[in-house]
């Protein structure tokens, strides 16, 4: 059970009950973080930008969002995105390789070795070696190399924040947020 109680989003009201009510599935990592009222909305729109306006593919960033989920402990995180990450082409093997901490091999072709050998150096150390960095920018423009030291970020946040809280899983519906996110972007 959740150490502190989850926002019924019917108590809310102005901007944030907008975005509740847009949620087709009103989850619970979305009903923990509107404790922070200053901070929901803008917590929300960064996440859209992450999930559907950075230049980094989708894939990528999936694979990137499971590997903050790995190394994390981050189980809400995991559960939500590996449906996302199936809709969006990445393979059972991809997740399995992330899900291991193996980011080499026939699963993964260079770019997202680079990208993950990348993330798990900005998830463990801050700092990126010389040598991994240049593997990035081999494989990456500048603006992907930001959104991926973003998305590592945020998701390192969202992670603590569940995980600190032991906010409750869901199940996984993650792919339906996703969706319903995407389609309110191109109507």
């Amino acid at each position: 059970m959740a150490r502190l109680p989850l926002i019924d989003p019917d108590t809310t009201s102005g901007d944030m009950r907008t975005v509740f009510d847009r949620m087709p599935i009103k989850l619970n990592i979305f009903r923990m973080l509107a404790h922070a009222e200053t901070n929901f909305i803008p917590a929300m729109r960064f996440a859209n930008s992450i999930l559907h306006k950075q230049k980094l593919s989708h894939v990528n960033r999936e694979l990137l969002i499971l590997q903050v989920a790995q190394w994390e402990g981050g189980a809400y995180e995991w559960r939500q995105h590996v449906p996302i990450a199936l809709g969006v082409g990445v393979t059972q093997s991809q997740i399995d390789g992330v899900e291991r901490g193996q980011y080499e091999g026939e699963a993964f072709n260079a770019a997202q070795s680079a990208l993950l050998a990348f993330g798990r150096e900005v998830i463990e150390n801050v700092r990126v070696s010389d040598p991994t960095f240049a593997a990035m920018r081999a494989e990456f423009s500048e603006q992907e190399i930001v959104e991926t030291i973003l998305t590592v970020g945020f998701y390192m946040m969202m992670a603590r924040l569940t995980e600190a809280t032991e906010t409750d899983l869901d199940p996984a519906a993650g792919m339906t947020v996703y969706e319903a996110s995407r389609q309110r972007r191109t109507a």
